[in-house]
């Protein structure tokens, strides 16, 4: 048997008795020899069985009906060792976080990432740590592209809880980036616009908004200063 086969035979049984939920005993009970197969070759970097692997090469209809074990509360610990293993999997393809070429780039990005938010769901907390500067890098990207996104420019350190509550609740369902961006996306709904006076006017601009601040002698009113109606009615 090879994971093709046993991927085949796991996606048949399945479209036959279309379980509400399945898990590893549903697996053990009815294909006890695709079961073995996973235990035996479906690994991860850190000797885990990789139920990723196996859920994402699962006709889409059944991945979200996946129950995999879930993640109580672990001992915190730190293990470099097992960052390291899948950083080495990365390889030189750091820049995947930052400007992913394709969907085969989104693809790494992603497995790469699971992987360490399976290990900061066991306890570890290098990688968690490890997940947050690395999504970071994406959701920063984000925030210049999409405009709703923009909002949470001012909320650093509320975008870092946002990956690590992202991190605790994750399970088996789809791309973990299009979690986060849809955790972000609509959480920023509640987000209030915040203005930094040190940012640029415009793009490629040197100008910032405190550069065009200023008072009504009279009123003290504090608003933009605006040249063109300025010399407008100096005409």
């Amino acid at each position: 048997m090879d994971f093709d086969r046993a991927i085949g035979v796991l996606n048949s049984l399945l479209f036959k008795e279309e379980p509400l939920t399945f898990n590893t005993s549903w697996i053990i009970a009815r294909a006890p020899a695709v079961y073995r197969y996973i235990h035996k070759h479906v690994r991860t970097d850190n000797d885990d069985i990789d139920w990723d692997t196996v859920t994402h090469a699962l006709d889409k209809c059944f991945q979200s009906r996946w129950r995999g074990r879930r993640h109580s509360p672990k001992r915190r610990y730190e293990n470099q060792g097992e960052v390291d293993a899948v950083l080495k999997r990365l390889g030189d393809k750091m820049y995947v976080y930052i400007a992913p070429q394709g969907d085969e780039d989104r693809a790494l990005r992603d497995r790469i990432t699971v992987s360490f938010v399976r290990l900061a769901q066991k306890g570890n907390t290098l990688a968690q740590q490890q997940v947050v500067m690395l999504v970071r890098c994406t959701v920063d990207d984000w925030i210049e592209k999409f405009f709703i996104l923009n909002r949470w420019s001012s909320y650093g350190e509320e975008i870092d809880d946002k990956i690590i509550g992202c991190v605790q609740r994750y399970r088996y369902t789809g791309s973990f980036f299009g979690y986060v961006f849809k955790t972000l996306y609509y959480s920023a709904r509640y987000l209030r616009y915040t203005y930094s006076l040190d940012r640029p006017l415009f793009n490629d601009s040197e100008v910032t908004l405190a550069d065009r601040l200023v008072q009504d002698a009279e009123t003290g009113e504090i608003h933009v200063y605006d040249r063109s109606q300025h010399t407008d009615a100096a005409h």
